[in-house]
């Protein structure tokens, strides 16, 4: 059995490092790509036919498994809190550091801005070409902004006619607010008639971690695709065109990242940034390549519990919920943008005004969808609110890609935190036994074994998924 495990925790420690390895060659043969054959139709083929299919194949796989993922663990969660004190505790907690983090964030990207004031040095022939470039994307947001429903029709939306509609058009809010109702119904009936539907949940669980692994097994190919993908299209000339608004906005989120995020961690979880760092680290490339909080949220739930000993009715409540309504570098870039794209046009923000698109990121970030690109509709609303045009979007979808993959970094890591703050504020455990080797930190690919509390109602914690790579899925 020690022999079996140790061969587990070698070769998961090498699939952790794949990972690491497709980044950066995906990512080099894509700055090389794009530097010896831009214009090359061969490139272009090998994009659209070779690494755009496998990329979005990783992708999908993740995606696939959202939808179940989401619904049983904040079913199982919220009926694993039982109490419905502790559960309306648990939630204003999760939601005040929420909004906490992303107004940190927000006001970090506004200060940034006004400092340094990227759009003011714009060339106008510059912004009249990028306009020009990206006017049919650009128009497509605008009108995806249009019909978005942002304002009460946003709230009334969140309460679904159909669950399942909800769920098969991939809407988070509408089946979020479905899966917490269901899941406080399951608490107040009787304990017999609530257990079986809480097995079946589990039992979809288990298999729903299984595929996650299976996913992960091909994740340095996955995201040695999406990085290509990325940077061979990325042309020096855009990124020198803006690329102080670039720099401004990466910035932003490595401070965000490693300097407010671990400070956070050590001052209230009591967990160190080295520590916080290390367990986080498959977290945060699955982040960064998929571009998704949606799609990271299987490795993010894994991180917290497996790494950070995080009770599985907190992480099953907080981290779904995080993936949608707690983008801490999206709110960021929003501020950045709309601040940037008002200098280029000319538009000066008073305080009071800049107070506006600062409460406007918050909300609209909460509201972003956790999917690649998901807050740039919302962030339309936000620029005609101010009186930039909607069409200006047009000037940052060029470099877009590279900064959502960056921002949904601290995204998701604002997630953990938030896990990790909530189960120390609830006294449950955090941070298992640090293990004795860097092999080890992969190792027991087998989750605990699924049970229901008696006489009580069952309280859900997750199950084995039996050979699953603990440090690869997250």
């Amino acid at each position: 059995m020690v022999e079996l495990t140790s061969r587990r925790a070698a070769r998961n420690g090498r699939l952790h490092h794949w990972i690491l390895g497709g980044l950066v060659v995906g990512g080099l043969v894509g700055v090389v790509s794009n530097a010896l054959w831009r214009d090359a139709a061969e490139l272009r083929w090998v994009i659209d036919n070779v690494a755009q299919p496998v990329g979005q194949l990783f992708l999908r796989m993740l995606f696939m498994i959202v939808v179940p993922l989401v619904v049983t663990s904040l079913v199982l969660g919220v009926a694993g809190l039982g109490d419905l004190k502790r559960l309306g505790r648990i939630g204003a907690r999760t939601l005040t550091f929420f909004l906490f983090t992303t107004a940190m964030a927000a006001t970090l990207g506004l200060a940034l801005v006004n400092i340094v004031r990227p759009g003011d040095g714009l060339d106008p022939e510059v912004r009249a070409g990028l306009l020009a470039e990206y006017a049919t994307p650009a128009a497509e947001k605008v009108q995806s902004a249009e019909t978005s429903g942002f304002g009460p029709q946003l709230l009334v939306g969140v309460v679904p006619r159909n669950p399942v509609k909800a769920a098969a058009d991939g809407d988070m809010l509408p089946l979020i607010f479905f899966s917490l109702v269901f899941g406080v119904a399951l608490t107040r009936i009787p304990a017999n008639t609530a257990a079986p539907v809480l097995r079946l949940l589990e039992g979809i669980g288990q298999a729903v971690m299984v595929i996650i692994g299976f996913a992960m097994k091909i994740a340095p190919l996955g995201v040695a695709a999406l990085v290509f993908v990325v940077t061979a299209r990325f042309g020096y000339g855009l990124l020198e065109s803006l690329g102080l608004y670039v720099a401004i906005v990466l910035v932003g989120l490595v401070v965000h990242q490693f300097a407010i995020i671990p400070l956070l961690a050590h001052t209230l979880s009591g967990v160190g940034p080295r520590v916080f760092f290390g367990r986080a680290r498959t977290l945060m490339v699955t982040a960064f390549s998929t571009s998704s909080s949606n799609a990271t949220l299987p490795t993010t739930m894994r991180t917290a519990e497996r790494e950070f000993g995080v009770p599985r009715e907190i992480s099953g409540f907080v981290l779904p919920l995080g993936a949608t309504m707690n983008m801490n570098g999206t709110a960021l870039f929003e501020g950045v943008t709309v601040l940037f794209l008002a200098q280029v046009f000319g538009v000066s923000l008073a305080i009071h005004e800049q107070l506006l698109v600062l409460a406007m990121t918050v909300v609209t970030a909460v509201g972003a969808a956790g999917v690649p690109s998901g807050s740039i509709p919302l962030l339309v609303v936000v620029l005609t609110l101010v009186g930039v045009p909607g069409e200006a979007i047009g000037l940052v979808l060029g470099v877009d890609r590279l900064l959502d993959m960056a921002r949904t970094v601290p995204n998701v890591t604002g997630d953990l935190l938030t896990s990790l703050v909530v189960a120390r504020q609830e006294g449950g455990p955090i941070m298992p036994p640090v293990r004795t080797s860097s092999a080890d930190s992969a190792a027991e690919p087998v989750l605990p074994e699924l049970v229901v509390a008696e006489p009580e109602l069952p309280i859900a914690t997750v199950a084995s998924a039996s050979g699953l790579d603990d440090d690869v899925a997250g």
